[in-house]
């Protein structure tokens, strides 16, 4: 084999486990992104930091970068129900990042040890005698091949490794839209949408360092159609969307079941949200990227028989948490209880 482990994808989950593995393996990293400037890809991510990703730093010992933060730092949450019109201020400690700067932050602490390839993407991951064949486009548009012994899909919610390897092992999917506007709101503000009209998932908008941004998770179908009716609806409510600055979009997993969490077997795993860790009530992911990398380097670095078994035992714990999470999906995002919730305001801070 070229390499003993070979990582597809530095997201927070690809580059927390490229610097957490022990420097004795032969590693290559694969990833989408430059580490300078704006070309390569960017995760289209609104950037707020949640208590367990905030739980992940503290038991890594990391700091965030006061460049990397943005203005303002906002401490509650605007819940809105436009069928019901219904509106609650919640209180939420995120801490609020520029995401780009994030990534290639936790990029720049990958050890040197590691073989990083920028701009690179993976093409196929073909099983051979002893482990893995992986072929990827470089940055110069010319395909490469290499061998390692294990693969890591880390490499988001359309993983091109789960979706190789592992066919059957679909997630339901939906489309991501996000807008960036010159903010025009007088004091800033986030907020958390929801519609049944438009969507049985929920949209969010934030103010960020000049801007205003408002995204959502719509069936693949119609998401163009329901974000622009969205807009119409929340111009309606006093939202402002002046001077469009750019469009983003990307597919997001949204999983509904305990099996849509699978984290591989014959010598590949799937960490972060190629392996279905994400809240289907928050659409964070973060926090669960850093545990499974977390969890995943310990099991390679001791070495132990069956990683892939000790793996799937270990994640039982977070597939538990994130399958509650699916639980308070469907009652937040289910019309009757959703109103109830909202009407006897419980946890609601009133404003003045």
């Amino acid at each position: 084999m070229d390499y003993d482990i070979a990582i597809i994808g530095l997201g927070p989950a690809g580059s927390t486990l490229a610097r957490l593995l022990s420097p004795s393996f032969k590693i290559i990293a694969l990833d989408k992104k430059n580490q300078t400037g704006h070309d390569g890809f960017h995760k289209p991510c609104g950037g707020l930091l949640a208590n367990d990703a905030q739980k992940s730093f503290v038991r890594q010992k990391l700091n965030i970068p006061a460049d990397i933060l943005t203005d303002p730092q906002i401490f509650s949450v605007k819940t809105i129900d436009l069928q019901t019109q219904l509106v609650r201020n919640y209180q939420r400690s995120y801490i609020s990042f520029n995401r780009h700067k994030f990534d290639l932050w936790l990029k720049s602490l990958i050890p040197e040890t590691v073989t990083v390839l920028h701009n690179t993407l993976c093409k196929e991951v073909r099983r051979i005698i002893d482990g893995y064949q992986v072929t990827y486009v470089d940055e110069n548009n010319r395909e490469q091949k290499f061998t390692a012994q294990y693969v890591v899909g880390a490499d988001g919610a359309n993983s091109i490794v789960r979706r190789m390897r592992y066919p059957k092992h679909s997630i339901r999917q939906y489309v991501a839209i996000q807008q960036w506007f010159a903010e025009k709101h007088t004091t800033p503000f986030y907020s958390c949408i929801f519609d049944n009209n438009l969507t049985n998932c929920y949209a969010w908008s934030m103010s960020k360092d000049g801007y205003f941004i408002l995204g959502g998770a719509f069936a693949k179908k119609e998401a163009n159609q329901h974000f622009e009716k969205l807009k119409q609806k929340l111009t309606q409510q006093g939202f402002i969307f002046s001077d469009l600055v750019k469009t983003e979009k990307c597919l997001v997993i949204y999983p509904n079941r305990l099996r849509d969490f699978y984290t591989g077997n014959e010598n590949i795993f799937l960490i972060g949200e190629a392996a279905g860790f994400i809240s289907a009530s928050s659409l964070e992911g973060i926090s669960y990227a850093l545990d499974s990398a977390e969890i995943l380097s310990k099991i390679l670095n001791s070495g132990q028989a069956k990683p892939n078994k000790l793996y799937y035992q270990k994640t039982l714990l977070l597939r538990l948490k994130l399958y509650s999470k699916i639980i308070k999906a469907k009652i937040l995002t289910t019309p009757m209880w959703r109103k109830l919730i909202m009407k006897i305001k419980i946890q609601h801070i009133e404003t003045n």
